[in-house]
């Protein structure tokens, strides 16, 4: 029983191995058929898309060659065009150059005939000219035959009476010149003057624009500046002028343009030295009473220049910027005083000229009234004078006057001479102005550089402060009549090349020496 149940187990074993096996070989077949399914479907979608990317590289050929096409028929036309435009201009240039050819050709040929014809004319004149001296001849022959005088006594005869006529002519000409001489002799005598005096006149210089206010100690500065710089803050800012303290000991430099404030800068800042104290409230007080005292002391002066020189009736504002000058200077001269000097010397010439002295002093004390604002405008101080004489009411002469005394607009009467003459005056006078230690030397250095610039100079002096220059010559290389043209040469070169007051006096200087030795 139990071989036999062994038995069926054995059998039931294979039969189930053999089943087994069969399972997994019908399995096998389906995965295979599955897998050639799906390989035959990836090849035919790979075959699709295959022909897809064909037609589409194919379309996309087709389209940048129709592209291509396109543009290359484009350019193709454009250049078609463009060579057919050179074409034309090549075919009219061309015919222009033909014409031209032409018109050269034209014109040679009527140069050519042109040439023959003159050569003819010139032969032809030349056998007339010989016909008519041949006739000259033969009739100074006759008429020396019918007069009995030879050729040069009739030249003679003529130059005798050309000479009476011509001295006839001449005495007749100098008795007009004469009496026309004495109808204006007053009125040119009185310019020919003026022009005269006019040529001292000097060029205008830079004002100053700095004031120092001397310090008891170099302590104050610190007070001065204050707490994080608030005082002198509150300084410029009230006064509206720069207070610059550097290494000068017990010193404060004022800086600014407008001398009215700085005067007002210069007085505050002295007052709060004296007083002590220095704060921004205390500051703004000083500045404001000091600004109304210098307002009445501006109009006062205005009032005592125009009351010294007698000129009456000018307008209160011109009062006060006639005032204001008493703040500026030029080369350390007073404005206002130098206002007051020209005034007085226009109507002393006036008076000598037999002009009106009143109306020559106004135009004096006016000629600089542009000082006291060209700081606040634009342009010369005479012409901005002259823009404010006209705004107060002077007339048009005292206008022209103070325009022209710079000759920013040309002058157009004697009056305004006078005022140039005036004003040179002042500023030429020996002490008047002060001039840097620098400057002076260069004008020296530039006075001898001119004279040495000339031929056949050995040396050159200049003194009397530039007043005068000695030129020494060789007497080898320049003679006599050569020195007193180079003296003119180097005043001309001098008056071109320098600016300067007055005149200046050059002495050219030429000697012969002869030395010789005494031998034993």
């Amino acid at each position: 029983m139990n071989e036999y149940s062994i038995m069926i187990g054995i059998g039931c074993f294979f039969a189930g191995l053999l089943i087994a096996y069969w399972g997994k070989g019908r399995i096998m077949s389906q995965k295979i058929k599955a897998a050639e399914g799906e390989a035959a479907r990836f090849t035919e979608e790979s075959k699709k898309k295959a022909e897809t990317l064909l037609r589409e590289a194919d379309l996309e050929v087709k389209s940048r060659l129709f592209k291509l096409k396109s543009e290359f028929d484009a350019e193709t036309k454009d250049t078609r065009a463009e060579l057919k435009n050179r074409e034309a201009r090549l075919m009219q240039k061309e015919e222009n150059i033909d014409r031209k050819i032409e018109k050269i050709e034209r014109r040679e040929r009527e140069q050519t005939h042109k040439e023959r014809h003159l050569t003819k004319r010139e032969g032809k004149l030349e056998r007339k000219e010989l016909e008519y001296n041949e006739l000259i001849e033969e009739q100074k022959r006759q008429l020396e035959k019918i007069s009995g005088l030879t050729v040069d006594q009739a030249k003679e005869l003529l130059i005798r009476a050309m000479e009476n006529e011509a001295r006839h002519e001449g005495a007749k000409y100098i008795k007009r010149i004469e009496n026309e001489t004495k109808e204006q002799a007053d009125k040119k005598a009185k310019k020919i003057l003026a022009t005269a005096i006019q040529r001292y006149a000097g060029d205008f210089v830079a004002e100053r624009t700095v004031s120092v206010v001397q310090l008891p100690s170099d302590e104050m500065k610190g007070r001065i500046i204050g707490r994080e710089g608030r005082n002198i803050r509150a300084l410029e800012a009230a006064t509206g002028i720069d207070l610059i303290i550097d290494d000068t000991p017990e010193a404060v430099i004022l800086s600014g343009f407008n001398p009215v404030r700085r005067e007002v800068a210069r007085l505050s800042l002295m007052r709060l030295i004296s007083d002590g104290r220095i704060h921004p409230a205390r500051i703004e007080d000083v500045v404001k009473k000091v600004g109304q005292e210098v307002d009445v002391a501006i109009k006062e002066a205005g009032e005592q220049a125009a009351f010294d020189l007698g000129v009456h009736g000018i307008h209160i504002e011109l009062i006060k910027f006639i005032g204001r000058l008493k703040f500026r200077t030029s080369y350390a001269q007073n404005v206002l005083q130098h206002s007051v000097e020209v005034g007085f010397l226009s109507g002393i010439m006036a008076s000598e000229l037999g002009l009106n002295v009143k109306l020559a002093r106004r135009m004096g004390l006016l000629h600089d009234i542009g000082k006291a604002i060209d700081h606040e405008v634009e342009g010369p101080h005479a012409v901005i004078g002259s823009q404010v004489a006209k705004k107060f009411g002077e007339s048009p002469k005292i206008v022209h006057a103070v325009a022209a005394h710079h000759e920013d607009v040309p002058p157009n009467s004697v009056y305004d001479l006078l005022v140039q003459a005036a004003d040179g005056l002042s500023g030429a006078r020996p002490g008047a102005r002060k001039e840097l230690l620098e400057n002076y030397i260069k004008r020296l250095e530039d006075l001898e550089n001119i004279a040495n610039s000339f031929k056949g100079v050995a040396n050159t002096y200049a003194i009397q402060a530039g007043r005068e220059l000695r030129v020494i010559v060789e007497s080898n290389k320049i003679s006599d009549e050569e020195s007193i043209l180079l003296s003119r040469d180097v005043v001309k070169k001098i008056e071109e090349s320098l600016t300067f007051p007055g005149q200046i006096k050059v002495t050219v200087i030429r000697e012969t020496r002869a030395v010789e030795y005494a031998n034993k």
